[in-house]
């Protein structure tokens, strides 16, 4: 069975962004690998749900499932899941259905920083009003408790960052 890396944050902390440039680095070394990212997986298998606490959990436990039958292709093979996923114990459900492969990657990112990247506008509209449920806004994030790995993104650089993941899952 391959690794998941699950990166969790809030929005605009670097997620995506890490999954995409280790993604990079993984290819040059030749180990095969997915980014399943949030934003593009509620416009597909995803569609039907809304931000509400319930339909989180169910998002979730639908990409924590793909996650584990790809991650199931082949032993060298690396799942990247970059989803906000706001509550601890939907994370530790992903833990569970995933299994002992699981790497949960918090980037702790603060605030401030995320809402100075926010190119598509999303914490300004959730400040307004105009978005509900907007995680670090007018809705929670628990910060993990115990992950594999915690980057800030705040203080690293991209190339440290992904050594860091690196000396962490190999």
């Amino acid at each position: 069975m391959g690794k998941v890396l699950y990166f969790t944050g809030l929005s605009g902390s670097g997620k995506s962004t890490l999954a995409e440039n280790f993604q990079k680095y993984l290819d040059k070394i030749n180990i095969r690998s997915i980014i399943l990212d949030g934003d593009i997986i509620r416009k597909g298998l995803c569609n039907d749900l809304g931000f509400s606490k319930e339909a989180r959990k169910e998002n979730i436990r639908r990409i924590s499932e793909v996650a584990k039958l790809l991650s199931s292709v082949d032993e060298n093979y690396i799942v990247m899941v970059a989803f906000i996923s706001p509550y601890i114990e939907d994370r530790n459900n992903a833990r569970k259905i995933i299994g002992k492969n699981f790497y949960e990657i918090y980037i702790s990112t603060s605030l401030e920083v995320c809402e100075n990247r926010d190119v598509k506008g999303l914490y300004k509209k959730a400040r307004t009003g105009e978005i509900p449920n907007f995680t670090g806004v007018s809705d929670p994030y628990e910060i993990p408790k115990n992950p594999e790995l915690i980057i800030d993104t705040d203080e690293l650089d991209i190339d440290k960052c992904i050594k860091k993941i690196s000396n962490k899952i190999f």
